[in-house]
């Protein structure tokens, strides 16, 4: 059977880009079953850095100029479109590092929920690694908890916005726990999730992991948030301004969408697929199950603007 690994990298002024390439390869128990497409949003063209690495023959590079790129979705839309019918799809941010054997770890976790489902997605957000000396240090995972994806209390639904924050909660458990929502950062999957549930280049970066959640579970792919997540993500500092961040810096006034502009268009279009007609095509919701029942499952009711907490004490 075909064991590829699809890696799905929209890379943003990102420094750790190839650190990112030399972590999956090197510890991965199969590194040459892994096939890398990498969008590289940045003011230099690094096609010749790439064509360096002894595994280049594995990377589909295409370099975009920041100020022609419209956001982490489009570059996320861009990247799906390099896919080439591999068995398995990871899409990571290019800033992680992995533990050893990550790829055989995600395909054994995957292939046992293949029990509980037919097209289930292993999701949530990645702990944290900090770099010390150069070197990467994270805690690796207990195997004990799980961590749930659930609506901040802070956020709220109306009538006018239906964009939430989520926070990861624990769940003390020893299996998977299905879970409504995605971490855009970390999912693993079937590789052909990339041709049923393609990426809204229209979305911009609130609302993505919403979007994309809704739309997998319509499409009858179920949400999993396991034990033991084998990579960790490298965090930027919370309410600073960063060169990574698209929004930020002179060369946002030189695009010809502003990050303000892609900001309420994205918002009017989550509105318009959670609140109205459900944005018919392929960017739109599915046909395996409804809407009704995606807030039957979650709790979270956009018709009617209501969060229930569908747990109900369990996470700590």
């Amino acid at each position: 059977m075909d064991r590829n690994i699809f890696i799905s990298m929209a890379s943003y002024l990102d420094p750790m880009l190839f650190f990112t390439l030399q972590e999956a390869v090197g510890k991965a128990q199969e590194p040459d079953l892994l096939r890398f497409a990498v969008i590289d949003q940045n003011s230099i063209d690094q096609r010749q850095a790439i064509q360096a690495l002894p595994f280049a023959n594995q990377i589909r590079y295409v370099h975009v100029h920041p100020q022609d790129t419209l956001g982490v979705s489009w570059a996320r839309n861009l990247a799906f479109s390099l896919y080439d019918g591999e068995h398995y799809l990871l899409q990571i941010d290019s800033h992680t590092c992995f533990e050893p054997d990550w790829d055989a770890n995600l395909r054994a976790q995957h292939d046992a929920l293949l029990s509980r489902s037919e097209k289930p997605i292993i999701s949530t957000y990645p702990y944290r690694f900090d770099m010390v000396n150069g070197v990467p240090h994270y805690k690796p995972s207990q195997g004990k908890t799980a961590l749930v994806l659930r609506p901040h209390p802070d956020t709220s639904l109306s009538e006018d916005n239906v964009v939430l924050r989520f926070q990861g909660k624990h769940m003390f458990t020893d299996q998977a726990v299905p879970g409504c929502h995605v971490a855009a950062g970390f999912i693993f999957c079937a590789g052909h999730f990339v041709e049923q549930v393609t990426y809204d280049p229209f979305l911009y970066f609130h609302g993505e992991e919403q979007s994309l959640a809704v739309r997998a579970y319509t499409h009858g792919w179920d949400i999993f948030h396991t034990t033991w997540v084998p990579l960790y993500h490298l965090y930027k500092m919370a309410n600073t301004p960063h060169e990574g961040h698209h929004w930020y810096g002179s060369v946002n006034a030189q695009r010809a969408f502003s990050s303000s502009f892609l900001t309420q268009r994205a918002k009017a279009r989550l509105t318009r697929l959670l609140c109205g007609d459900g944005l018919p095509g392929v960017y739109g919701l599915g046909q395996a199950r409804s809407l009704d029942d995606y807030i039957d499952f979650s709790g979270i009711d956009y018709k009617n603007k209501v969060i229930n907490e569908r747990y109900q004490g369990l996470l700590v």
